[in-house]
């Protein structure tokens, strides 16, 4: 099995011509376990922002319901990536995955199940993620 993390960097691509804005976001974290049969993954957004961004959010009056949910990390997805399709009328979602060299990809996630292994990565760091990455590729694709 193969061990990756990823670290995708931040950006600004704010335009005021619509047709050219697209955002800002934050460096995103994907840990993903590679092996024969497809790859599974657990992503985070960091909301680790550009210092011209984090200045922007800073002065911002925060959400009475939310306050901090600009400033927090949010675990985004448990998730894999399959050669196969896992249900009927799974579709292929991209033709050349990078995650499975380059070979047809059926994807699917869960952001609920995220949550539970951003506790993990917080009580046990990286060691507890591959556990739980380990088991969640025995569930999805067998032993």
């Amino acid at each position: 099995m193969e061990r990756i993390i990823e670290f995708t960097p931040a950006y600004n691509r704010r335009d005021p011509d619509p047709s050219k804005d697209y955002g800002i976001g934050g460096v995103k974290l994907r840990f993903l376990l590679k092996g024969n049969r497809g790859a599974v993954q657990f992503c985070l957004l960091t909301n680790w922002m550009l210092p011209e961004v984090q200045k922007e959010r800073d002065e911002r009056i925060p959400d009475r319901e939310l306050p901090y949910w600009l400033h927090k990390p949010l675990p985004t997805d448990l998730g894999y990536h399959s050669l196969i399709a896992r249900y009927d009328d799974q579709k292929v979602i991209d033709p050349h995955c990078p995650y499975l060299d380059g070979k047809p990809c059926y994807y699917d996630r869960s952001a609920f199940g995220a949550d539970r292994i951003f506790e993990v990565l917080l009580r046990e760091g990286d060691k507890g993620v591959w556990r739980e990455l380990e088991k969640y590729y025995s569930e999805i694709f067998g032993t």
